[in-house]
């Protein structure tokens, strides 16, 4: 796992601009912080920063096709899980190889294949080709947008980047925002393409951006589709069992210490179960996996439930484990840890945005850090709830009913916007217009019933959508504390069978990720496949609140806070006493205080 960065300009020569690479790739030491290096050429610069995973030797970037003269010159960020029977494949097309890295085998898969090279990859990749014989730059981003990929105009050409921040280290890109980007992240609609940033844009997940002399042009090499489904419900369950195994199974492989994210949910729960059957069976059967979960101080005394909570983890995420055979570990992180404005920064610099969850992002980073002082690779139950209709949206029906993105109605998040209303976003209308649009790409069959329509719109939704937030949250989080985390139900073949499939198959035993819990029987305990389904966990301790409250009056003492915050909405969050505040409006004091840092950290021009 790495971060990729440079700039094509057919305007300049790039060879003279050195220290504008050089300080572009430096904002992503964090993401690699084993190695770096930059290329330079007339019209093309490229940067790279090294998480050694697979082959520590041999995977130096940026990597050339050959040392003088190169034709091709790669950047690439993420794990291609199919890279050993790519490199058989490529060595009969008469390609040799000098590492046994991934990164050559994309290179080689480039030069045989050329800007249909993504058709032939399997993982979670975001890639960069100088391609000096065609004058071209290639970008390609994977299937569910697993590693991100951002990019913006310059003189003559574009730059791109693993993350915005490095993009402002070139001198022609600003960090602005206007009314659009504001009303992008606030709305919480998750587009993929517009960012918050003026100008910043995301190549599209499954998506190819090239850059050469007549311009810049965009397709999509992978989306999703409805097709006819004709497996019974017996052998759907044992095709989710093969899929789900078969993605363990390929992302066990690194060089490094690895390890598994064991919340005690079923999710997790069966990952780990399978990545742990699969190393006894390579490493003999006292082999034993890493597991972690993250907890908070005096939270089994403090556990309330709320839309998004019914229980306390801990206890499940400990008999998992037990169960499985894993050396299980739970980091306890108290409220002084959350409050700290340093952990707090640190967030809101590796998320380049203003957008969080507060507690839940610090909480999530702070793992992250102590999970990396002993594995640098973690593999995690991301995505399952998209896959298999887990959250409440595909069950509640006023979720299912209502004219608009589900999770707004069900979250509470709505409630959550603290925005100015001297801005005049008009967020609303922008809602509805985006939710027509948002339907009208989703793919339907001609005999679907009321029922299959809907659901099939709620899981395009989610997996095109709200999905793209929780795999940013994720990646930055992790990256900025130099783990790389994998996400196997993130498998486009997995992802692609799960989406064919009826909902009735889905929900065959009334409840949520019917096929999954079916799926995983003797993987995990009784008690952990049948509980309801639980979200990420945040603190409940009344001395957060009290802390949240005070960083939250500190934030609108300052006046760029004041223009973009609405007072009004906030005022009663800062005087409700601390134990009776509720998630959604502690949720509007974690906004207040993101945005404050985020002011602070990015001097933005806002252009509204």
């Amino acid at each position: 796992m790495c971060g990729i960065t440079g700039w094509v300009s057919f305007h300049h020569d790039a060879r003279t601009r050195a220290p504008v690479i050089e300080a572009m790739t430096a904002t992503l030491t964090p993401r690699g912080p084993d190695a770096g290096g930059v290329w330079l050429g007339e019209h093309a610069a490229i940067g790279h920063r090294r998480l050694a995973v697979i082959d520590l030797a041999g995977g130096v970037q940026p990597m050339t096709d050959r040392p003088d003269r190169p034709t091709a010159v790669l950047s690439y960020s993420g794990e291609v899980y199919n890279h050993h029977a790519l490199r058989a494949e490529l060595r009969g097309r008469g390609h040799r190889f000098d590492t046994r890295s991934d990164t050559e085998v994309v290179l080689r898969a480039y030069a045989e294949w050329g800007e249909d090279v993504a058709d032939h990859l399997e993982g979670m990749f975001a890639l960069a080709v100088w391609d000096a014989c065609a004058q071209r730059l290639v970008l390609v981003r994977d299937r569910l947008g697993v590693k991100p990929l951002f990019w913006a105009a310059v003189d003559g050409g574009l730059a791109f980047a693993s993350e915005p921040k490095a993009l402002f280290a070139h001198p022609e890109i600003r960090p602005e925002v206007d009314a659009d980007g504001l009303r992008e992240a606030y709305s919480l609609l998750f587009n993929t393409g517009p960012t918050v940033w003026s100008g910043v844009r995301e190549v599209e997940p499954g998506g190819v951006l090239v850059l050469d002399r007549d311009g810049i042009r965009e397709r999509r090499y992978w989306q999703l589709t409805a097709g006819t489904h004709d497996d019974d419900q017996d052998a759907t369950v044992e095709r989710i069992r093969e899929l789900v195994g078969a993605a363990a199974r390929s992302q066990l492989e690194a060089d490094v210490p690895l390890c598994s994210l064991l919340s005690g949910g079923i999710d997790s729960t069966v990952l780990t179960a399978l990545l742990a059957g699969e190393l006894r069976l390579r490493e003999g059967p006292d082999a034993r996996i890493r597991s972690y979960a993250v907890d908070y101080s005096d939270q089994a005394e403090r556990f309330t439930g709320d839309v998004l909570r019914t229980g306390h983890d801990t206890p499940y995420a400990t008999e998992a484990g037990a169960f499985i055979g894993t050396d299980h570990s739970t980091v306890v992180l108290d409220p002084r840890a959350l409050l700290d404005p340093e952990h707090r920064r640190a967030v809101v610099v590796a998320r380049d945005s203003p957008i969080g969850v507060g507690d839940m992002d610090t909480s999530l980073y702070l793992l992250f850090g102590q999970i990396r002082r002993h594995s640098t690779v973690a593999l995690s139950g991301e995505a399952a709830d998209e896959v298999f209709g887990g959250y409440p949206w595909f069950h509640n029906p006023k979720a299912l009913a209502a004219p608009a993105f589900p999770w707004l109605l069900v979250t509470g998040d709505e409630a959550a916007m603290p925005l100015n209303p001297e801005l005049d976003l008009r967020i609303g209308e922008f809602r509805k217009d985006t939710y027509r649009s948002a339907l009208a790409a989703v793919p339907h069959l001609d005999d679907e019933n009321p029922v299959e329509h809907r659901q099939r719109e709620m899981q395009h939704l989610s997996l095109t959508r709200w999905l793209r937030q929780l795999l940013h949250r994720k990646d930055r989080l992790s990256m900025a504390q130099g783990l790389e985390v994998r996400v196997p139900y993130c498998d486009h073949r997995l992802v692609e069978y799960a989406f064919t499939t009826p909902w009735a198959l889905k929900s065959f035993d009334g409840r949520e990720k019917s096929l999954l819990r079916a799926a995983g029987t003797g993987l995990a305990p009784d008690s952990v496949l049948h509980r309801p389904k639980n979200h990420y966990p945040a603190t409940h301790h009344p001395a957060y609140n009290r802390g949240l409250q005070n960083m939250a009056r500190d934030a609108l003492a300052t006046e760029q806070v004041r223009a973009l915050a609405d007072e009004s909405l906030v005022k009663p969050c800062l005087d409700t006493p601390p134990d009776r505040l509720e998630w959604g409006h502690r949720l509007r004091l974690e906004r207040v205080v993101d945005l404050a840092l985020w002011l602070d950290h990015y001097r933005p021009e806002l252009a509204l």
